[in-house]
Parts: structure tokens; C-alpha cells; sequence
């Protein structure tokens, strides 16, 4: 017999609720519920459409419904559910595990209050964060969710487990994480890489490919090895047990599979790089891992694109999607950003005059771009330029530009230009691949000042920017306080400091609060001969308080992290 009172809580765009609706008993009541109100969702044309549905059906819809105090959302008489429903539940881009098993144990002790005697609760997860043997890659208990303990907490024991079908629901997709070129929205990333796309969609055939998950085995980055090593030495390494197949699931997964690596990715190894001494891996227990590496850029899918059956020279490719790179603490570098990369193969004969057109094309769509909006009293230092980088026919683009203060004098690089991208070497065909960088272009565009702000999950970031407009940007977040900590250490005369590394460190410490790190002095004891190094830190925020309190405690936690990774004794 088909349950008399459904509930769905946690309904993004209200798809899962359009496609279940079609599939119930009519002698069933749907109640589709969401946390976000009508507002949030009228940018979304598919939630939009799904509510028309339902509205139609005659379910009943909600907005506004926390999951985890759904006694507060409805009247006694109107409680008591067979089921309730909660799809790939998640706390937010940068909640953790622990985050995450908070919400599941705080969402089953609600259900408690609002469930029939013999009712039901359904919880979809993906694969390996329930925690259980069922889990097929099974994670280590304290990497999962414990959904069987957290339920637990609201008196309920685990009954049955089952795959998700997304067949068997028509029309439902996930509302989790998919970035800004994705979402529904007027994110200037989103809305400068659709201008890019659609000026050059003017003078060249366009084929947009679909970006694939930003891990990487080892193996995917040796034919940059040779010509890109640069490129390599900023990446992420990761380390993974050869006999935990989350190593497979997760180069292969779907984008939720990606979202749960990334958020909890800080309990795991993150050595330098993958050619470290074996002595030295010997001695961190690093044998038996296999390694993967979060794509510091989309070159290293240069070589497998061009190589498909399909592609066509004289059309331009085009990807899109995240990359992640470790540098130093600036207004104008960050540890992950959007990148585009456009590639073009054409007859050798006809090398130069391709090249040099693409390259005056894009040159002027983005000083068209720069010049739309200005800060008053600022100025372009100068138009795009794009400079030569020997010895092959590779360009750096660079802009100047006074929107990141007056100690920003260089050239800042916006994208580059390489046709050395890929080693395959054919007859009659050479390629072009340029790769820009969609979150300073955005920052330059907009003018906005700090590459945070552009991740931010505050809802006034997003109401700055409307559909067709370029406007300068205006913070809310007026007068933030910053707090300044010096911090000294004792070098390990047995290994290499590396600078880089502890900008890092700092960065993943402090919540991406440190804005600067600034060396004060360096200091070799007479006696010892044992060096010393201080650096000067400031923290603040760009869209969120920031209390002295907080600061200290980040602080003191700074201490005791890069004595444990960067070994290094604080003084």
C-alpha cells in the first residue's frame, strides 16, 4: 500500500518533488519543502518551471523549512509523516565531515517530532560517506558520515540500503555544488566566460566540451612533465591507499563524489609533489598510496582532446572549469580559480595568419571588456598585451591595472598563449590552446579588489550584478578590521624551508583570512649557528566578521600546524 503523507525536505530546484509527484498514488499527499525562500529561487528558470508542476499537481509546497527544527514548521495536526525524504544532504561547500554528521544527527532527531509510528526516513548519500559495509568504496570511519549513528541520535536504527536511480526519476537533478560556470545565476565568472565565448562564437565555429573531475592519476600529467614542469611543481598532490577505491570512484565520479572529496581533502596527505626522495617517503609512511593530483590547469587535457576521433581543425574547443594551484598570499593570486581554455588546430600553411587572427580577435574582445567599467579615478595603465615568451611562440597576456592599491605595479597575467601545449606531432597540423584565467579577468572587469569576494556564500554579493550590465562593483562589507600577528621559527638545518609551503599552511589554517605574509628578518644564532625567520601576518575579511578572539586562536593553531608539516620550531 502506498504511504498515505510524504515529506521532502532540503528541495533545491524542487526537481526530485516534479519527478516524484508524477509516480505517486493519487490517494498520496506530497509535501515538498526547501530552506531557501521564494527569492532565492526566482533566478532559476528549471525551479521556476518545477514549481509550476507542482502547483499544478496540487502539491503542497513550502519554503523557508529548516530540517533539522521541523516541529517549528508544522502545526500538530498536520505532523505525523510516513516518510521523509532528504536527497544528498550537505552543509555547504566548505563544511567538512563533521559539519555534514552534525546536520544528518541534528535532521533525524527532528524527523523524531514529525513521524508516523511506523513511518520511514530515506536518506540519499553518495558513494562511501554512510560509513557502512554496504558502502561500496567503504570509507574509513572517521572520513564518513556515521549515518548509522547519527540516526541513532533520533531513536532510529538502519533497516535497508539501496542504490539511487536517478532513472527511475525523469527530470531530477542534484542542486548540489556545480560552480559558477554552472550555476543559475549573474556570477560575473559565469557571465565574463559566456561574453569570451560569445564574441569568438563570431568569427569561428564553436565546440563547447563538457569539463571532466579536476583529479588526476599521476600517470594523466607525465606528457607535461617535459615542457610544463612549472606548471606541475604548483600543484596539489594527494595521496590515496592503492586498496581504497575511492581513488577510482573519485577520477571518474560525478560532481557530488568531487564536492565530498574536496571539502573533507584536509584529513588527508598532501605531500610536495610526486618525485620526492624515496628515503624521505620511506620515513612518512608513504609507500603503498597512489597518487592523484588536483589539475593545477586544463593543458593537461590538451593532449587527449586533439587526439579524439572527432576533433576538427578550424573549430574552436573550449573547457571550462576549476583548477588549483599552490603560490603566495596576495590580493591577485589564489589557490583555485576558474580557467577557460580555447583550442584551435589548423593546416601548418596556414600557421601564421590563424594565429595572429585569433590573437587580434581576443585581443580586442577583452580591451573591449576593461574599458566597460572603471572605478572613478582609476585607469587602464594600458591595453591587453600580449608578450612574447622564447624560445618557442608562446605568449604571457598581461593588463596593468590600479584596482589592487599602489603596490601593484607589475603586469598582472590574465591568460596565456601556447602552442606547446600537446607532444603529438602530425604532418599538416599544428595547435593553439589559450587559457585565461576567469576570476581576475572578472576582478579587473568589475573591479573588485579581492578574489575571495568572488566565493563568497553571502546572498549581497550576487544582487551587485544584473543580466547585461557591467557595473563597478560596491562592497558591503565597509571598514573590516585587520589584526596583525608576527610569528618566528627555528629552521630544521635537515630540511628545505619552503616558503610557498607555509603561505599555504597559513592560508588553510586561517580560513583564508591571512591576507599577507610579510618577511621581517632572518636570524643566525652565533653560537649554534641555528637560523631563524620571522614573518609578519595580517588577517582580515572581505565578507564576514572577523573578532580579535578568532584571530588569536588561528594563530596559536598556525603554531603548532606548521611545526607538524613544514617541520620548524616556533619560538
Amino acid at each position: 500500500m502506498a504511504p498515505r503523507r510524504l515529506l521532502l525536505v532540503g528541495e533545491g530546484n524542487f526537481s526530485f518533488a516534479a519527478a516524484l509527484s508524477e509516480t505517486l498514488d493519487p490517494r498520496t499527499s506530497l509535501t515538498a519543502t526547501c530552506l531557501q525562500h521564494p527569492a532565492d529561487l526566482a533566478r532559476d528558470p528549471l525551479a521556476r518551471e518545477n514549481l509550476q508542476r507542482l502547483r499544478e499537481r496540487g502539491t503542497e509546497v513550502r519554503f523557508g523549512v529548516d530540517c533539522t527544527q521541523l516541529v517549528d514548521a508544522f502545526e500538530l495536526q498536520d505532523r505525523e509523516f510516513d516518510r521523509i525524504y532528504f536527497n544528498f544532504p550537505h552543509c555547504g561547500r566548505k563544511a567538512g565531515v563533521a559539519k555534514n554528521r552534525e546536520l544528518l544527527a541534528k535532521f533525524f532527531q527532528s524527523c523524531a517530532d514529525v513521524l508516523a509510528e511506523e513511518g520511514e526516513v530515506h536518506v540519499a548519500l553518495c558513494r562511501g560517506q554512510g560509513g557502512t559495509p554496504a558502502d561500496k568504496p567503504m570509507r574509513e570511519w572517521h572520513n564518513s558520515w556515521q549515518v548509522v549513528a547519527m540516526a541513532a541520535l533520533g531513536g532510529f536504527i538502519l533497516s535497508d540500503v539501496h542504490p539511487f536511480s536517478y532513472e527511475a526519476m525523469p527530470g531530477y537533478k542534484c542542486t548540489g555544488y556545480r560552480g559558477f560556470l554552472e550555476a543559475p545565476s549573474y556570477h560575473p565568472i559565469k557571465t565574463i566566460n559566456e561574453k569570451l565565448i560569445a564574441e569568438l562564437g563570431k568569427v569561428f565555429p564553436l565546440k563547447r566540451l563538457k569539463c571532466s573531475s579536476p583529479l588526476l592519476p599521476q600517470a594523466d600529467t607525465s606528457d607535461l612533465t617535459s615542457c610544463h614542469c612549472d606548471i606541475l611543481s604548483s600543484a596539489f598532490w594527494i595521496s590515496l591507499r592503492e586498496d581504497n577505491s575511492n581513488f577510482e570512484s573519485l577520477t571518474g565520479g560525478t560532481t557530488q563524489d568531487m564536492e565530498d572529496f574536496l571539502v573533507s581533502s584536509s584529513e588527508l596527505s598532501l605531500p610536495r609533489n610526486p618525485r620526492r626522495d624515496s628515503k624521505e617517503e620511506a620515513q612518512e609512511g608513504m609507500y603503498g598510496q597512489a597518487k592523484v593530483c588536483l589539475r593545477p590547469s586544463l593543458l593537461v587535457h590538451v593532449q587527449a582532446l586533439i587526439q579524439a576521433p572527432d576533433f576538427l581543425p578550424g573549430s574552436l574547443y573550449i573547457l571550462s572549469g576549476p583548477v588549483f594551484q599552490k603560490c603566495r598570499i596576495s590580493p591577485s593570486t589564489m589557490p583555485a580559480f576558474h580557467e577557460t581554455l580555447f583550442i584551435l588546430g589548423f593546416n601548418k600553411n596556414l600557421k601564421d595568419g590563424c594565429l595572429q587572427s585569433l590573437l587580434d580577435h581576443l585581443k580586442g574582445i577583452l580591451d573591449s571588456l576593461l574599458t566597460q567599467t572603471l572605478l572613478e579615478g582609476s585607469k587602464l595603465g594600458s591595453s591587453v598585451e600580449f608578450v612574447f615568451q622564447p624560445p618557442g611562440e608562446d605568449y604571457m597576456i598581461t593588463v596593468k591595472s590600479q584596482n589592487f592599491g599602489p603596490d601593484c605595479v607589475k603586469d598582472l597575467i590574465i591568460g596565456s598563449v601556447t602552442t606547446s601545449a600537446t607532444s603529438i606531432i602530425h604532418k599538416d597540423q599544428c595547435f593553439a590552446c589559450v587559457s585565461m584565467n576567469l576570476d581576475l579577468l572578472a576582478m579587473l572587469v568589475w573591479g573588485i579588489s579581492d578574489w575571495r569576494m568572488l566565493w563568497t556564500f553571502d546572498k549581497r554579493f550576487l544582487k551587485n550584478f544584473a543580466a547585461g550590465k557591467i557595473e563597478p562593483f560596491k562592497s558591503y562589507s565597509l571598514y573590516p578590521p585587520y589584526y596583525v600577528h608576527d610569528i618566528s621559527f627555528w629552521l630544521d638545518t635537515k630540511k628545505r624551508f619552503d616558503e610557498v609551503e607555509f603561505h599555504t599552511v597559513a592560508r588553510a589554517v586561517s580560513q583564508d583570512t591571512v591576507i599577507s605574509i610579510q618577511f621581517l628578518s632572518r636570524f643566525q644564532h652565533p653560537k649554534t649557528e641555528q637560523v631563524s625567520l620571522c614573518y609578519r601576518l595580517t588577517y582580515q575579511t572581505c565578507d564576514k566578521a572577523l573578532t580579535q578572539q578568532q584571530v588569536a586562536s588561528m594563530q596559536s593553531q598556525l603554531r603548532k600546524e606548521i611545526q607538524q608539516r613544514l617541520h620548524v620550531t616556533p619560538r
